[in-house]
């Protein structure tokens, strides 16, 4: 899937948000994410610095199936991704932009996100074949920075702020004003040992500020 087919995908998803689930456990792991997917959310990463994250990207797969993409976070070498592929994910996403994981992402057919904080990065992810790019950490930037961006990317490709976005819809707002089509979500949406309910509250949360961000 390149970056075209991508944004259509994309397009379609009626809650453009991926949920960064940094700590969950297998155990945690089904309730959580139906929890989720009540609140719209469809995209869901599990960073591979989680507790067990292969088997809870593979038990995810197994009871989401086609509800929901499901994929790994911190991915940082071609070996973690071959190991994400045989677990089931889909998504490969990271906060740097080595070519050859973008690369081995493509090549196991698996949705390519890695981070990227200057032109030079997003261009070189461009070229290795990157889906979607993961601006990363976007508290470090203003959104005043992707709208320059978005002067010179293709009018197609994905930009996802991730780092430091809350629940607010002024912020929001300024970012998506900006070029941004969507944000991953970290520790404002779930924290370690967070239980379905909290989840919930707070995917509720990120839910009514996204719909009253339109304007």
């Amino acid at each position: 899937m390149d970056y075209h087919a991508f944004s259509r995908l994309w397009q379609r998803t009626t809650l453009p948000l991926v949920a960064i689930l940094r700590g969950l456990t297998p155990h945690d792991a089904p309730a959580v994410a139906e929890a989720l997917l009540e609140e719209g959310f469809t995209w869901l990463e599990v960073p591979l610095n989680s507790p067990d994250a292969l088997s809870s990207i593979t038990l995810l797969r197994k009871q989401l199936g086609r509800r929901s993409y499901v994929g790994a976070g911190t991915v940082l070498t071609v070996e973690q991704v071959d190991a994400v592929a045989d677990a089931g994910g889909q998504l490969i996403i990271s906060p740097n932009m080595n070519p050859d994981v973008i690369r081995r992402s493509r090549a196991r057919g698996l949705v390519s996100m890695p981070g990227v904080i200057t032109p030079s990065e997003a261009f070189a992810a461009l070229d290795a074949g990157a889906c979607a790019l993961k601006l990363f950490p976007a508290d470090t930037v203003a959104p005043r920075i992707l709208s320059a961006w978005r002067a010179v990317l293709p009018a197609e490709m994905t930009c996802l702020p991730v780092g430091g976005i809350e629940p607010d819809v002024a912020q929001l707002r300024a970012w998506r004003r900006a070029g941004a089509q969507g944000f991953g979500l970290g520790g404002g949406l779930y924290c370690r040992g967070d239980d379905a309910l909290a989840v919930k509250q707070k995917a509720r949360a990120y839910r009514d500020a996204w719909e009253n961000s339109h304007s």
